[in-house]
Formats: C-alpha cells, structure tokens, sequence
C-alpha cells in the first residue's frame, strides 16, 4: 500500500533537496557502471557467464481530466503526475546468478522510488535501493536457493518495473492491497512442477522493522506448459511498537498464454487485526488480457473491482471499479512506446475536480509513457 512523498509547495526549504538529487544523478549511475564495467571484465577473463549489469529508463506525460489543481491522479501507483511531464524511475541492477552463490542490487532513483519507500522509518538511507540481497545455492541441495538482504514481494501479478507489465498503470491491487518489498531471509525449491518457498522478514515496507515481530511468508506456484498459478501467503505485526493484531494477506494470481495472446486473474484478501475501529478487511479481484497485434502492436485491456471495507487502505471506507485500455508500441529491441486510457469509478465522493476536493466520483486519465531497458547480458 503506497504513500505519496513529495515536496510541498517547491519553496526554498525544496533546495537541498534537488542538490541530493542532481548528486544522485551523477553518483548512482557512475558508481553501478564502475562496478559493473570491474564484474564484466572479472566475467570475461574468469569464463563466468552468469553476471551481468542492466537497467532502465521510465518517463511519462499524464493528463487528468477531472484537473485537479493539485494536479495528481488519485488512486496512481507511480504515475501520480498530471498535466506535467515525469521521470518515474531510472535504474540500474548488477547480478551474479548464485552458482553457489551470487547477489542482486538495483539502484535507482525517481517518483516510484519515493512512493516505494514512504512509509520507512529511515526513508533517506535506502530510498534509491530497490533490491539489495546475496543468494546462495548449495550443490546437491535440489535448487534450494536461499536470498538474505532486501528483496521484493512475491504478492501480485505486477511488478515495480513498466516494461515488465502489460499496462503503464499499476492496478488498484497493486497499489493498494499489497507491499512492495521485504527485508529479512526468503528459501525457494522447485519440486516437481512446483516452486514452494518460505520468508521471515521484517515487515511490510520496511528495513527498519517498526516492531520486535516478524512476518512469515508461504509461498507456492504451480507451473504446466502455458499455465502457472502462483500462490502467496503472509503474516505478521505490522503496529509501530507493539506486536498485538496481525495482518494476513493472501494472493494469488492465474497466469496463461502465448506469445499472441495472454491472460491472468489476481485475487487479493487482505486483513488487519486490531486496527483503530476494529478489524479491518480489503480485497478485490483483477483481470487482465495482453494480444499482440504483431511483432511490434499490442493492445492490453484490464477491469478490477476493489473493496475497501473499512478504509484502512485508501482512507476511506469505499468499493472502486477500473478499466484500463493500453496500446504498446515496440520501436526495437528495449525500446517501447505505451499510450493509455484508464477510468476509475467510486460509490462515494473520493475524486478531485479542479479546486473541489474529494467532490467526483469518477477520474479518467490519458497517458503517454516511454521506457528504454538496456542490458550487458
């Protein structure tokens, strides 16, 4: 479930913050390269195949037509900006397989990288760490992996990064049923035509635990020729300072296909135990479909319907609907244009218009985004 950081007003009290962003602008990306320029070589003289460095760039132009003078969607994961153009995410990731062992970090910096880290304790120190783990896998252990460090959650059908969806926006499941990532100890083995796999971290979007408990992940997918069904599991404390009332989530996505067309199905039910007014319950369902038109078109609709029963995700105690229709277009290789419709739908009064607040019931929004990946492999 997402916070929205920013910087109000962009008075002077906003400067020292550009100087740490222009700083981040030219140490990350220097920093990774270095590395990754040392790994590669290390790669090439040692016959190693298994590292390898990579990233991408994530930008987008949003209009609301509600126009907000606040000018954000509501309800956005990521693509908050309207009426302004926006860099959500440039990133750069070093990886070595673990063979036996091996590590992942991606670095990076932008919106998504400060929604993401919103609710940390310490946002500042690991804001621009998306994932930052070593693996390893014992010989003879059967593909037991074993990853300890900060890595992202196995919830949802989407992931953090654009180009690895089938939509420029995340949908409401996404944004607001489910965490974005975990610290702590995470094992996985393939059995059969299954992955089952086991967490101890600390929490929901946290590195710093809020808490001396601990969340326990279950996880297991199910995989047959086009078919894989993914389930997952967590529970845990999530109070600042205490370790009474548990929260539970569970997952699960159905996922099949081909490369000309595509479809899965997302549940989610997720519960807090002992919140401000008693239990608190959200859940709701999403379905997606991608078809490729060619080598180059696709087109990519998505529907949800989402329950907020008692507010604790979104604020306010509501049932929201979407649909989202989003065009692709693939220049070349690593190079995709998304152009994308989406409408959202409440039964009370939650949405923005002009200088109203929370006057609308309906947003739609017309976006533009462009990604650019790269990678050594």
């Amino acid at each position: 479930m997402a916070g929205s950081p920013s910087c109000a007003g962009r008075n002077d009290h906003c400067f020292p913050e550009v100087i740490t962003t222009m700083t981040r602008l030219l140490v990350l990306p220097a920093a990774v390269l270095f590395c990754s320029g040392a790994t590669m070589v290390y790669a090439a003289d040692s016959g190693e195949k298994d590292i390898a460095a990579g990233g991408l760039m994530d930008v987008y132009y949003g209009i609301n037509f509600n126009h907000p003078v606040s000018r954000v969607s509501q309800l956005r994961n990521f693509d908050v900006a309207a009426g302004q153009f926006s860099l959500n995410m440039l990133k750069l990731s070093l990886e070595r397989s673990a063979r036996p062992a091996g590590f992942r970090i991606d670095l990076g910096f932008g919106k998504a990288f400060d929604i993401i880290h919103g609710s940390e304790l310490s946002p500042s120190a690991v804001r621009n760490i998306e994932q930052a783990y070593v693996s390893l896998k014992p010989r003879g252990a059967g593909g037991l992996q074993l990853d300890f460090g900060k890595f992202v959650t196995s919830a949802g059908a989407e992931v953090i990064e654009t180009h690895a969806n089938w939509n420029y926006s995340r949908s409401i499941l996404f944004a607001w049923a489910i965490p974005y990532y975990h610290a702590g100890l995470r094992a996985t083995a393939p059995i059969g035509r299954f992955t089952l796999g086991t967490q101890l971290t600390n929490g929901w979007n946290n590195v710093e635990d809020n808490n001396p408990g601990k969340t326990l992940g279950l996880t297991a997918s199910y995989s047959v020729g086009p078919l894989n069904w993914s389930h997952t599991y967590y529970a845990g404390p999530e109070k600042s300072g205490e370790n009474r009332g548990r929260r539970h989530l569970y997952d699960t996505t159905l996922l099949a296909g081909s490369r000309r067309a595509s479809f899965y199905l997302n549940f989610d039910y997720g519960l807090e135990r002992g919140a401000a007014a008693g239990d608190a319950a959200w859940y709701g369902v999403a379905g997606a479909a991608r078809l490729a038109l060619n080598e180059r078109i696709a087109l990519a609709p998505r529907l949800e319907w989402f329950r907020d029963r008692d507010g604790f995700s979104t604020g306010t105690p509501q049932t929201l609907k979407e649909f989202t229709l989003t065009g692709e277009y693939k220049f070349a290789e690593g190079y995709l244009a998304r152009l994308e419709y989406r409408r959202d739908w409440s039964n009370k009064a939650f949405f923005d218009r002009g200088a109203d607040p929370a006057c609308a019931k309906s947003q739609s929004t017309l976006l533009a985004g462009f990604v650019v990946v790269f990678s050594a492999r």
